[in-house]
């Protein structure tokens, strides 16, 4: 039994972890509700912030140990939310390191160039956009070495880089790959409980299930 949970406890650290989505800031990718896979190792080997919560000198706590593979533009990912670093939170990354990023009324720019935004979604129609709002005009910035500029897909119902700032590659966490049970939460916050037990089944979205993170 102590076995099976040191190896459980230590898969959930280093390798794949279970994360709920609390927010539409990623519809309509990811839905509220959605309970999704993260891998944690794609990027390399991160320590996390604390050990049973506790920081113990000369071990690099909240860092990579070593990488793999690089945080690409277009990944959906999990980090450490800056702001306040008990919070995680997860976003696409628009821009790297050397980047330069935009918003003009609502669309996104990459580089000097209108960014293709195949996942994006808009609910605001282009007359109410605001010249002052950094939701619909924003920069441009450049992106620091080491550093991520992330935005929801949901552009204009999410709180991200366009309001707190950059992302530390090192409070990457992981990717988000694959959503393992689409519980449509909203829906079951509605009903009654002997409902959601007996009727559970009428509050999974079937045609989500098993659906990679795009």
């Amino acid at each position: 039994m102590l076995i099976a949970l040191v190896l459980a406890i230590f898969i959930r650290t280093f390798f794949v972890q279970a994360y709920k989505i609390p927010s539409g800031s990623m519809e309509p990718t990811l839905l509220i509700g959605d309970h999704i896979l993260v891998n944690k190792i794609i990027f390399g080997l991160r320590m996390p912030d604390s050990i049973f919560g506790l920081e113990i000198p000369g071990v690099p706590l909240g860092q990579y140990v070593f990488h793999l593979e690089p945080v690409h533009r277009g990944d959906v990912v999990v980090f450490v939310f800056p702001p306040d670093r008990t919070k995680d939170f997860i976003k696409r990354v628009i821009g790297i390191g050397g980047d330069t990023v935009a918003v003009k009324n609502g669309v996104v720019w990459l580089n000097g160039s209108p960014m293709p935004d195949p996942h994006g979604h808009f609910e605001v129609a282009p007359q109410d956009r605001s010249p002052v709002s950094p939701r619909d005009n924003f920069g441009p910035v450049t992106v620091p070495p080491g550093k991520l500029f992330m935005m929801g897909d949901n552009r204009d119902r999410s709180y991200d880089s366009r309001f707190w700032g950059f992302v530390d590659l090192n409070d990457v966490e992981g990717r988000a790959t694959i959503i393992y049970l689409p519980w449509n939460e909203e829906k079951a916050d509605a009903a009654s409980t002997l409902s959601v037990v007996f009727l559970w089944f009428e509050y999974v979205r079937w045609d989500r299930l098993g659906m990679i993170v795009h």
